[in-house]
């Protein structure tokens, strides 16, 4: 059992002590010991960094026994005096490296067992670092991300509030909808048979507050999605949530770029533009492949349907009898590409459903090689060539299929050639994008489905398609003719937030209801509370909202979301350090009028 800190209180955090001659009190966890000739010296360590002790066996032997017995990851408070040290034992590789606390009172409040794996430790397997959060969470640079993530929580609050916003919390225990992705679904005991949902967003929510008049609404929000995971997605989220009534698209990217420049100058000491630019999403994905597209770099998509058409690659030729395309990038610079590395690119628009990549090289010997040159002649191979404007050392990647796929594939292709490259990634690049299809096709569901959520309003341009039921003239798996008053905000290749000018009359609503497969009466028992309060005046609005984690992510340089969310879920959905989803007793199952069955049973 630890020590009592009755009497005790801490005067100063680590990091902040600095001047000689003055008595203090630090507490925290004993980062290292080492002993030295009748001297023991602790490293104390807290979150703001690391200040050296030391205890005299010749000045007080009881004191210096104490010391001797303390090991890493205890938990300590040291009274004593901030003393110089000596020259030549100076550490100019810390910040408090210049001065050292000579030890009046140690007090042990905590011991530790030998942690499984030290806080210093690198390379430690993300499974052990989960299952043991709270040693990883010790780690300095897991605090700094997190007191970054504080930071840049305060300045996205102190913003809003300066502009006129009023935070306002929204139901964690909701209805569920059957747009978007799979709910997490809560039990309700007081009403038997029924199940609450936990929000995807507080989407719907939101706009009831704009009909109630508060037409300035914020909130960081955390939100729930039972989807796959991936590097750039958890179960839980937060999100930071935005409304605002009487705007038009303007209104709210201005305001999101305000925020961004805030954030950036607060917390990084970065100066944003004033403007970001924007891309239409056609745009975006003619030029890059991705409605997300990292533009620090180039290598855009080029389209050489008519170049190739006519030709006996079947391919191609297929591709194009479809209504596809044959577009590709050029890889500047990397024709030495290894062919290992050009499989590994083969191999990853395969995943993108594309049936492969074909490949011209352009040797610095002024020579050309290709895997489709059995089909066309040097001629024909230069003249594709010369469409990306490729000279000796570079490297032309090649698909052909459904536009779609198309783009999917030459996409992702074009981000990981860049990564082989080595081109310069540094900086923050934002870039708005614009005018997505309102609908898209699901082929699982054979119909389709919002681009974004049913509530986003068409671009007045294209209301007279709306309106005449373009959608059942769309051909399934191309993006529809209509578009959508919709954009997302795209930092560095990721997109880091989204939204749009929603639906605010009844007919435009009953139309996109219609679209997506509702009747009247489904629509009413999905959505009727908030069509209910359409009935009450409802005005003009728009939204977005950005994810946090997502933010912190590209601002910490982090790899993955786990980085910067304390306490995260792995690939499957569950916590090593909690064990959480786990069992519950028969008896709580009985309350709540649930029974267990084996997904057998249900099949």
């Amino acid at each position: 059992m630890g020590e009592s800190m009755k009497g005790l209180k801490r005067t100063h955090y680590c990091g902040e002590v600095t001047h000689t001659g003055q008595t203090v009190t630090i507490m925290g966890w004993v980062n290292k010991r080492r002993d030295l000739s009748g001297f023991v010296f602790i490293v104390v360590r807290d979150r703001t960094g690391i200040v050296q002790t030391v205890a005299s066996e010749a000045r007080d032997a009881e004191l210096y026994k104490i010391a001797k017995s303390v090991r890493g990851e205890f938990v300590v408070a040291i009274t004593g005096e901030v003393i110089a040290r000596t020259p030549e034992n100076v550490n100019k590789n810390m910040p408090t490296g210049e001065i050292e606390i000579d030890i009046r009172e140690l007090r042990i409040l905590s011991e530790a067992e030998v942690p499984p794996f030290q806080v210093a430790d690198e390379g430690v397997a993300l499974d052990m670092r989960l299952k043991y959060r709270y040693i990883d969470l010790r780690r300095p640079e897991m605090q700094r991300v997190f007191e970054l993530r504080h930071k840049t929580a305060q300045a996205v609050r102190g913003f809003f509030s300066e502009n006129g916003f009023l935070e306002i919390e929204t139901p964690m225990l909701l209805n569920s909808s059957p747009e978007g992705a799979r709910d997490y679904l809560v039990p309700s005991r007081t009403h038997p048979g029924s199940f609450y949902a936990l929000p995807q967003s507080p989407q719907q929510m939101k706009q009831i507050l704009m009909v109630a008049g508060f037409d300035k609404y914020f909130q960081l929000a955390r939100c729930f999605r039972d989807e796959d995971l991936r590097a750039d997605r958890q179960p839980e989220f937060t999100q930071i949530d935005v409304e605002m009534s009487f705007v038009d698209e303007e209104d709210v990217l201005q305001t999101a770029e305000g925020l961004m420049r805030r954030v950036f100058k607060d917390v990084l000491g970065e100066k944003l533009p004033e403007k970001f630019p924007r891309l239409t999403w056609h745009e975006a994905m003619e030029r890059f492949g991705s409605d997300k597209p990292d533009t620090r770099f180039g290598m855009e998509l080029c389209d050489i349907s008519d170049v190739v058409r006519g030709c006996d690659f079947q391919v191609f030729a297929g591709a194009l009898e479809s209504g596809g395309s044959v577009r590709g990038i050029n890889a500047e610079g990397c024709a030495a590409m290894p062919r290992k590395k050009i499989d590994e690119l083969v191999e990853l628009a395969r995943t993108h459903k594309a049936k492969g990549l074909a490949w011209i090289t352009l040797p610095e010997d002024g020579s050309i090689k290709s895997t489709i040159s059995k089909f066309f002649d040097d001629e024909k191979l230069r003249e594709i060539a010369a469409k990306f404007n490729a000279q000796p050392g570079d490297l032309i990647l090649l698909c052909a299929d459904a536009n779609k796929i198309v783009f999917d594939a030459l996409g992702a292709v074009r981000v990981a050639a860049a990564k082989w490259k080595g081109l310069a990634l540094d900086g923050y690049n934002f870039l708005w994008v614009t005018e997505f299809p309102l609908l898209e096709y699901s082929p699982e569901d054979e119909r389709f489905i919002a681009t974004h959520h049913p509530f986003t309003a068409p671009m007045e341009e294209d209301y007279h398609l709306f309106a005449q039921g373009c959608p059942d003239k769309i051909v399934p798996g191309e993006p529809g003719d209509i578009r959508a008053r919709a954009y997302d905000l795209v930092l560095n290749g990721f997109e880091i937030g989204g939204g749009s000018i929603r639906i605010h009359d009844e007919t435009t609503q009953e139309l996109m209801f219609g679209f997506l497969g509702f009747t009247k009466e489904s629509a009413k028992e999905n959505f009727g509370y908030l069509l209910e309060a359409f009935r009450y005046g409802v005005p003009p609005h728009g939204g977005i909202a950005l994810g946090l984690d997502r933010m912190i992510m590209i601002m910490t340089d982090a790899d993955s979301l786990r980085e910067v969310i304390a306490f995260p879920k792995v690939k499957d959905a569950s916590c090593p350090m909690t064990h959480a989803p786990n069992d519950v007793p028969g008896e709580q199952l009985a309350e709540l009028g649930i029974k267990r069955v084996s997904v057998a049973d249900t099949q």
